[in-house]
């Protein structure tokens, strides 16, 4: 049985994303620390603004079984299967600050051209202090 990379389980889940208007699906798979994972795809709706994105859609759906504590994200996003393979899909600003709510700067975010740090995309999180 081949063993599936992050990225594998983000592929797959975004074949299920609901994009009818931008055409642009998202997949993302969450690994939390102890070893389980949650996956999430972009569902879109015609007012944009309720649009829910893949990394907050697998985030959701963690925190709802009960975990709060993630080892890294694979992201990938694009109008075409090759697209997703090939071009990298960085998160989104509100993605970006709900992962700060869970994850240091130094959490790892994987997308298709390598690894990089959440502080590399926000180095400013907002934080209540």
């Amino acid at each position: 049985m081949k063993h599936l990379t992050m990225t594998d389980h983000a592929l797959a889940v975004r074949k299920n994303a609901y994009a009818p208007y931008s055409g642009f699906q998202v997949g993302a798979a969450l690994q939390c620390t102890d070893g389980s994972i949650f996956t999430g795809c972009n569902v879109e709706n015609a007012s944009y603004s309720m649009t829910i994105c893949a990394e907050r859609s697998a985030i959701v759906q963690a925190i709802a079984a009960g975990k709060q504590s993630f080892r890294s994200i694979a992201i990938v996003g694009g109008k075409t299967e090759a697209a997703a393979k090939t071009t990298p899909c960085p998160p989104c600003g509100a993605c970006l600050q709900v992962l700060a709510e869970f994850c240091d700067g130094d959490f790892p975010i994987l997308l298709t051209d390598g690894v990089h740090k959440l502080k590399e995309f926000l180095p400013n999180a907002f934080q209540l202090t």
